[in-house]
């Protein structure tokens, strides 16, 4: 019996959707990390019952937050993403968060670059709080040890590729760090939005671009290149048929990041049919159903869709593309420089 309901959200369902694929799905994936991660610093003495903890979020990681500070008994102030609806914000606020919304912008990166720079003025200003850093702190990576295990229990690991959206690298990352204590050779097949600088396709602009949490405009400092295998850029068409095929397949309803991951997933199958995946589906689909879902007579079918493979980077093109990364560092873009604090 849990003890919280944050417990019972931070454990995935493991769905067989055949006799080589696997689905992780999450209601709120970000909870195992957030959870874990305040549990360990609240081990340590880092924080303490009572204080405030701090971050920004375009949606998923402020709900994780909120549940583990009501967990824990913390205070929660979330610097929230133009993209953070009505629903969210009033279950962040009911849980005791307080949530401060950031004004329209332009873009997605103008709004992402706000909000760190909001974060740093609290801090300036709060020099008591913490600031969770969900983009730049590893302690993130601490809450999917389990998860590597249910995996381990229950797939062929010496032949097995993780596939799931990279955003802080915190789970798809982890995930494969963790199983290669025991299977060296675990893939990792990282899926990423176009106009996004992590590996690289800040270049190429998807003008429906709406798969939230999977990409950034700025660089992400517990992201580790050197994990990844494989890289699939997915454009929102895309991202869409995997998330249609998913829910039409496999009764899976899940966010845009879940269909670009499943696509990818059917795709190094393809290659390899011997080959066990996991797909990581972090989040429903509810908030995409208006923007997203309603359009799904409008996309093509996978059977339609194949990536184009490239070579190098100046290469890809919407709607999807594939290169072997390799392993390889991070391009230059996408190298965080040191968190400095307003003085």
């Amino acid at each position: 019996m849990d003890h919280h309901i944050a417990d019972a959200l931070s454990r995935p369902a493991l769905v067989r959707l055949d006799s080589h694929t696997l689905c992780l799905r999450f209601e709120t994936m970000k909870v195992a990390s957030a959870l874990e991660a305040v549990r360990y610093l609240l081990e340590r003495g880092t924080i303490a019952q009572g204080d405030t903890l701090v971050d920004s979020s375009s949606g998923i990681y402020a709900h994780a937050l909120a549940l583990a500070c009501h967990r824990y008994g913390l205070r929660c102030h979330i610097v929230a993403s133009t993209t953070v609806d009505k629903t969210l914000r009033t279950q962040l606020e009911i849980l005791g968060a307080t949530v401060e919304p950031m004004p329209p912008s332009a873009s997605l990166k103008l709004d992402q670059s706000r909000r760190v720079a909001r974060v740093r003025e609290i801090l300036r200003d709060h020099p008591r709080h913490h600031w969770m850093r969900q983009y730049h702190d590893d302690v993130h990576y601490r809450g999917y040890r389990p998860i590597a295990d249910l995996i381990r229990e229950h797939t062929d690991c010496d032949h097995l590729s993780i596939v799931g959206g990279v955003g802080t690298g915190a789970s798809t990352g982890a995930l494969a760090m963790f199983l290669r204590e025991t299977a060296p050779g675990v893939e990792l097949v990282g899926v990423q939005p176009f106009d996004s600088v992590t590996f690289g396709s800040e270049h190429v602009h998807d003008p429906e671009i709406i798969i939230a949490g999977i990409g950034s405009s700025i660089p992400f400092g517990n992201v580790d290149h050197t994990l990844y295998d494989t890289v699939h850029w997915f454009g929102f068409d895309a991202a869409l048929s995997g998330s249609v095929a998913l829910l039409r397949e496999h009764a899976i309803f899940a966010g845009l990041s879940a269909g670009a991951a499943y696509l990818a997933a059917r795709w190094e199958q393809r290659l390899d049919p011997e080959r066990h995946v996991v797909v990581l589906a972090p989040d429903t689909g509810h908030r995409y159903v208006d923007a997203a879902y309603s359009r799904h007579a409008e996309v093509p079918t996978p059977d339609e869709l194949r990536p184009r493979q490239i070579a190098k980077l100046t290469e890809m093109d919407l709607p999807w593309s594939r290169m072997h990364w390799n392993r390889a560092e991070a391009p230059p873009n996408a190298v965080s420089r040191p968190i400095a604090v307003a003085s």
